[in-house]
């Protein structure tokens, strides 16, 4: 999807509070409204059961996949926007939240900095990340092993597509 000096990236989309495919979409909205960033294909939602903290409503998991001219930095700043937009509140870690946006791979860099590692350091052990992200990009290498290889070695129980296609981005939509 990437043109001339773009570089693409994945991105995971979730929440489980108030309407979260509303949210995924108008994070989108915002993300492709930014003069350096492009939303391309997305995934179906997927409902997913809680990771981490599972006493908690299940979530509703997507993905993307968008291209910009932006660093993985400045990108991640327009991620961190957006769910600050959408009124994101980070009161406990894997605990209920009504967005959140994580940058999965941005093109092939490898960055290890405070706050921002990429490919994301989880990724592999998350299959509500990677469900939605194989049906954009099932042969993605990512450290050597493809997303299929990484959703193989663990349990994707529980995971439920929800109909709809990439329909839920489009504003008006019927949501989960």
């Amino acid at each position: 999807m990437s043109g001339h000096g773009e570089t693409p990236a994945y991105l995971s989309l979730g929440g489980n509070l108030g309407d979260p495919a509303a949210a995924m979409a108008a994070a989108l909205r915002f993300l492709d409204d930014d003069s350096r960033t492009r939303v391309g294909r997305v995934s179906s939602l997927y409902r997913t059961p809680p990771w981490g903290k599972t006493d908690q409503p299940d979530f509703i998991n997507a993905a993307a996949e968008i291209a910009t001219t932006r660093d993985a930095r400045e990108l991640l700043e327009l991620c961190l926007d957006a769910e600050r937009r959408l009124k994101r509140v980070r009161a406990e870690r894997w605990g209920p939240r009504l967005i959140d946006l994580d940058i999965l791979t941005f093109g092939d860099s490898s960055v290890r900095e405070p706050g921002l590692e990429l490919p994301h350091p989880r990724l592999s052990e998350r299959a509500f990340v990677l469900v939605p992200l194989l049906e954009l990009a099932p042969d993605l290498a990512i450290g050597g092993r493809s997303v299929r290889a990484m959703l193989d070695a663990i349990d994707g129980s529980g995971i439920e597509k929800l109909p709809g296609g990439d329909g839920w981005r489009k504003p008006g939509s019927a949501s989960a």
